[in-house]
């Protein structure tokens, strides 16, 4: 460990110690030439004693050197010192994506997207160069204090091996795809996989596969189905979750083959959130997942072993600060060794071949030599004729030893239609037992090999039919033992499959939607209770919860076409009409859930209709009334039949009144008017009266 104020290579001052990680302590420096703090990561003592790592993880770094870009955390210089190895990196202020997510819990649309975007610029700017990271995670990802996300440790993961993983190795399995679980090859896709799974933390606050062990995490990677985000995020737009699905599909083939396709899809996501574009392609092998093998579970287990005795293993903390570089920086964790590079045990083994190849080439020159002098001739020599067939015959049994039949998958035929495919492909059938199944009697329900296998031409391929009750015919010859089947109904899959494992058997699942059954639950199993022969294989169907639909755009259609679109999606329908000066009487103006939203079947979207431009709702009234005898003034008032007083006014008359209003909301009324009537009697004196009446009238539309 280095002390503050420590030199190295009189140039980079140790300030401070900002974090540590599997195989390395991160220090906060400052570059005395250049004037700059900067980050520096220094290998452990342990790790610095094994040369083959050293040179390794020198190269790797100096390759990774060669990046610049805004989205990662570029290296300036790799160097060593009285036998301290370390790598000088930009110094970014700031936390890892990590810390954010357990701060924030879910990200939104918009957040999660334009981080993931900055994250695929900052590997595909490494890609286009031939470097894939291996190890994107949170932990990996800074966000600095000024919002800049930055991708750091590029290059290094390759340079770790297994015994370079410490305790944080849990963080680096749960984003580590399928090919590096297995230890297969890796390439981009396999960043493109990890980005995947951060995304998808990124959305739900939480990873989709998760166990006690490392080795339980990634038999997960390897065989088990993904919650879709969607179920955790509630308002997550179509579009993003087809993104995430498509990154994390477990063959390398179904993901995005590029990281450019990929943001491609993230930027149209930031337009068109609701849009349904994302193309995945097709499965194949019918969908079903892949079981790991005994040997490879074998294998994995070894390789991960020391990974848990070294989790135990004290590793320092990092100071209580935001500033950070190896909050993980785990530069920890690479799960496969198929990269090109040998370590220091395949060299060894690598030497010895080569001087086992040499010898027997040595060997084969002096037999050639001495045929050729006749120095090793016992008998008579071999007619020639005889030789070539030889050669043809055994040329002929190579090749057909060598010859691979992909078996048809059969499950579902009766058990002719299955002996007719498999006979046709040069393959023999035998019926090792029937069961009781709901199936009709002589349906094949299993097969071994399963169907999509490679086999030799001429192989038995052993099925399981239905039949009236449980009868294993195979007892008598081989002995079987017959155990009981557990029933799983109703249980989560994963505690099914372990009982049922647990028990003797091999599983297979397939998956349904129910309504009626929550997700993730057995809703059926074959054989369903009685017994069958250890080792064969039970089959659980696993509800996928209410099936969900996409919501397709009706807006400017039809009623009637709106109608027949939605309810053939399995949606119900909801009628609502209304007035509306643009929008066609006829078509559709909105409706209440928008196209593209997935929701569960069945599901209710109400269309607003439209009925045209509104009529005008406003009248008048026009009317002429004859004045009484003597009338001289009158008072007047229009009152609405809803109450309200439209027009009122005192005038003089002259044998009529004339009353006339508009624009009133209602179409009837009252019309009151009050006569003052004035009679001069023969002594020439005046007199006045009133008289009032009281007219219902009906009004006429404007």
């Amino acid at each position: 460990m280095l002390t503050v104020g420590t030199y190295l290579a009189d140039r980079y001052e140790i300030l401070s110690k900002i974090g540590a990680g599997g195989m390395s302590d991160v220090y906060k420096a400052k570059d005395h030439i250049l004037g700059r703090f900067v980050a520096i990561k220094v290998l452990k003592p342990e790790f610095s004693e094994d040369r083959g790592f050293v040179s390794k993880f020198r190269t790797e770094a100096q390759s990774a050197a060669g990046l610049e870009h805004p989205n990662i955390v570029n290296i300036y210089d790799v160097g060593s010192e009285e036998g301290l190895y370390y790598i000088v990196m930009e110094y970014v202020e700031g936390i890892t994506l990590k810390t954010y997510i357990e701060k924030k819990g879910q990200l939104s649309f918009k957040e999660a997207v334009s981080i993931a975007i900055q994250v695929a610029r900052g590997i595909e700017s490494a890609h286009a160069k031939q470097i894939t990271h291996r190890d994107i995670k949170p932990q990996n990802i800074i966000i600095s204090t000024e919002g800049k996300v930055k991708v750091t440790d590029f290059g290094i993961a390759k340079a770790a091996s297994s015994n370079t993983i410490s305790s944080d190795v849990m963080g680096s399995v749960h984003y580590s795809s399928p090919e590096q679980a297995r230890n297969g090859f890796v390439d981009g896709r396999s960043d493109i996989y990890s980005l995947g799974i951060v995304m998808y933390e990124m959305v739900t606050g939480r990873v989709p596969f998760d166990g006690d062990t490392t080795v339980a995490v990634a038999i997960q990677h390897l065989q088990e189905e993904m919650t879709p985000p969607g179920n955790y995020a509630e308002n997550l737009p179509v579009s993003l979750e087809k993104i995430i699905v498509k990154c994390a599909q477990k063959n390398p083939d179904r993901r995005y083959q590029t990281i450019e396709e990929l943001l491609d899809d993230l930027r149209k996501s930031l337009q068109t959130p609701d849009e349904d574009f994302v193309v995945i392609a097709p499965l194949v092998d019918n969908g079903k997942t892949k079981v790991i093998s005994e040997e490879e579970l074998r294998q994995i287990k070894e390789q991960r072993q020391p990974v848990e005795q070294r989790a135990q293993e004290p590793v320092s903390s990092r100071p209580a600060q935001e500033t950070v570089y190896g909050e993980d920086e785990d530069d920890d964790e690479d799960m496969e060794d198929d990269d090109g590079d040998l370590n220091p045990k395949m060299d060894k083994a690598v030497t010895i071949m080569a001087i086992v190849v040499a010898a027997i080439i040595l060997i084969v020159i002096i037999y050639l030599i001495g045929s050729f002098f006749d120095l090793f001739h016992t008998g008579g020599k071999q007619p020639e004729s005889q030789t070539e067939t030889q050669t043809e015959t055994e040329s002929e049994s190579e090749s057909a030893a060598e010859e691979k039949i992909v078996v048809e998958n059969v499950r579902g035929k009766t058990q002719q239609e299955a002996q007719n495919i498999l006979e046709a492909q040069g393959l023999f059938m035998f019926v090792i037992a029937e069961q009781k199944s709901d199936q009709p009697e002589g349906t094949v329900l299993e097969q071994d090999p399963i169907g999509g296998s490679s086999v030799e031409k001429g192989t038995t391929v052993n099925v399981i039919v239905a039949g009236t009750e449980n009868i294993n015919y195979t007892d008598d010859d081989n002995n079987e033992e017959n155990i009981p089947v557990p029933s799983v109904v109703g249980k989560m899959e994963k505690d099914a499959a372990s009982m049922l494992e647990a028990a003797g058997f091999r599983v297979s699942k397939s998956y349904q939607y129910n309504s009626s059954v929550d997700a993730g639950k057995v809703i059926s199993q074959s054989p369903n209770g009685g017994t069958a022969p250890k080792g064969s294989t039970v089959t659980i169907v696993i509800s996928q919860g209410e099936q969900s639909v996409t919501v397709p755009n009706v807006v400017g259609d039809t009623k009637d076409t709106a109608n027949s679109k939605l309810t053939k999606e399995g949606l119900k329908v909801d009628v609502k009409e209304a007035y509306d000066n643009s929008v066609p009487a006829g078509q559709v103006i909105r409706q209440s859930i928008a196209g593209g939203k997935v929701v569960p079947a069945g599901t209710t979207v109400t269309i607003t209709v439209s009925l045209g431009p509104e009529e005008s709702k406003t009248y008048s009234f026009n009317k002429t009334y004859s004045a009484p005898e003597n009338a001289v003034s009158a008072s007047y008032t229009v009152t609405g039949s809803n109450g309200v007083t439209y027009d009122s006014g005192t005038v003089d008359v002259d044998g009529s009144l004339t009353v006339s209003v508009s624009d009133m909301e209602c179409d009837s009324g009252t019309v009151t008017i009050t006569w003052t009537i004035e009679v001069i009697d023969e002594e020439g004196l005046s007199e006045t009266s009133t008289r009032q009446e009281s007219h219902s009238v009906k009004f006429t539309k404007q």
